[in-house]
């Protein structure tokens, strides 16, 4: 199954973001549930990072949920809301 998490960040926090990126990405290199897509939210500049936006693909919404709560973003406080919805993936015009 896929999931969408939709993540914004406490307003001003880039530096926050900034701070604890390497140890982001190395999580996400690591995960136990395979990365679809991800990326950071950008502000209407169309450059500042103001949040995280994933699909996932995992065997649960409770694998999910655990993988968002022990990312390094997660324990830093760095997120403000966090949205996890199921996702039906119809189309994809990669081969």
């Amino acid at each position: 199954m896929h999931y969408v998490v939709h993540c914004l960040d406490h307003d001003g926090a880039v530096e926050k973001r900034l701070a604890n990126y390497d140890a982001h990405k190395a999580y996400l290199a690591a995960a136990t549930v395979k990365t679809v897509i991800s990326g950071p939210l950008l502000a209407d500049d169309e450059a500042t990072m103001i949040g995280s936006c994933f699909v996932l693909e995992a065997d649960s919404l409770a694998a999910v949920e655990d993988f968002n709560r022990n990312d390094p973003f997660a324990k830093v406080g760095l997120w403000k809301t966090v949205s996890i919805r199921p996702f039906a993936k119809r189309v994809d015009n990669r081969t």
